[in-house]
């Protein structure tokens, strides 16, 4: 189970989850085709047809939402990127795909197969039609995944970022300007102009009696430009960490702790007078583990006086290294690929420091102080 949802298998290598919201709009879409949509397309089914063929459609139709995420992932592993899991979830669903493409060309293929993905879906229901059309209920879901495949394809061509549209636009602005920052910018700033639009249209159809399909593509458009003002804002620091490396921001002499020493000795000694979120626990001055503060809120407070440091320390050969000279950009974003808050700074087999989001986040102000 991951902290938002659960883990449901791995397709070629890449971990399928389902967020906790997914169960909501299964939910609510089931409700709405059984209840509105079936009924006024065919009639004289019984109550059992329309809820059965409603909870089909609905998971079909998050199945052929797999598949165009699936594509995604697929074409970035043939170029080498990682794909570590596809995440299915209230507004459709997100391939994490761990590093940036490194040419246009590949974040252009990256992004288009996605909508051709689900175009040949579309075409593929389309087609099977004509042979379902004895077998009303399993014709009517057909004619459904069609045209809402089409409507995913034409959506998410949509030029304006993070839509695979807005990647595609970028992709070719990157191209052009040889400038992927700019590139960047650009799209986003397109995402946030169609989420607007997104949102008024929705506000709209709201106020002119559409009340349960106005909010929703509200709800969309608010989704969309979230997504691209995050992505602006990100850029944004991209930009400022452009050119830094680990070692200027890294805390050289972080806070050390004996492993015989305890979690209250920790706490009192090492982590409230140096406001750190992490030790290192040493055995003959040597480091070999650390601990956290997550570790520490995991151990009970009335056994801090008695629980050893090394009990409940991470040994050294399970934390995420960097080594020094890496981007500062990188290890940030390899700390949420990790899901650590911290990494062990090592120089070939020598440990020279440790690095946190908050020291990171330090850095940046003095940069941004620096810059204005």
């Amino acid at each position: 189970m991951s902290r938002h949802g659960i883990s449901i298998g791995r397709i070629f290598g890449i971990s399928i989850d389902l967020d906790y919201s997914w169960f909501l709009i299964v939910g609510l879409l089931t409700w709405m085709l059984a209840a509105s949509y079936f009924p006024a397309e065919f009639t004289g089914w019984t109550t059992g047809e329309y809820w059965l063929i409603g909870f089909v459609t609905a998971v079909l139709l998050f199945a052929s939402v797999l598949v165009h995420e699936l594509s995604h992932s697929v074409v970035a592993q043939s170029f080498g990127i990682p794909v570590p899991r596809i995440t299915l979830f209230l507004f459709g669903g997100v391939s994490q795909i761990a590093t940036e493409a490194p040419t246009p060309a590949i974040e252009f293929w990256i992004a288009i197969v996605g909508p051709l993905t689900s175009l040949v879906l579309a075409a593929f229901f389309w087609e099977i039609e004509p042979l379902l059309a004895s077998v009303q209920p399993a014709f009517a879901l057909a004619k459904y995944l069609a045209l809402i495949n089409l409507v995913l394809a034409i959506f998410n061509l949509i030029p304006g970022y993070p839509l695979d549209g807005g990647r595609v636009l970028r992709a070719i602005l990157w191209r052009t300007t040889h400038n992927h920052h700019r590139a960047t910018i650009a799209a986003g700033l397109t995402g946030r102009f169609f989420g607007f639009l997104l949102i008024f249209w929705g506000i709209w159809q709201a106020l002119t009696g559409n009340l349960g399909g106005g909010i929703w593509t509200a709800l969309i458009g608010w989704f969309l430009e979230s997504a691209a003002a995050s992505q602006l804002q990100q850029e944004g620091l991209k930009s400022l960490l452009d050119g830094h490396r680990v070692a200027d921001a890294m805390q050289r002499n972080p806070p050390q702790i004996p492993e015989s020493a305890s979690v209250q000795e920790l706490v009192q000694q090492s982590m409230l007078p140096a406001g750190s979120r992490f030790a290192f626990v040493t055995h003959n001055g040597a480091p070999e583990g650390m601990i956290t503060l997550a570790d520490v809120r995991a151990t009970p407070r009335d056994a801090w006086p008695y629980t050893k440091a090394a009990q409940i320390m991470i040994p050294l050969q399970k934390m995420i290294t960097t080594p020094p000279d890496a981007v500062l950009w990188s290890a940030l974003e390899k700390m949420g690929r990790d899901g650590v808050s911290q990494l062990v700074v090592v120089d070939g087999n020598r440990i020279v420091g440790a690095l946190s989001r908050e020291d990171i986040l330090h850095y940046l102000t003095g940069l941004r102080a620096l810059a204005a």
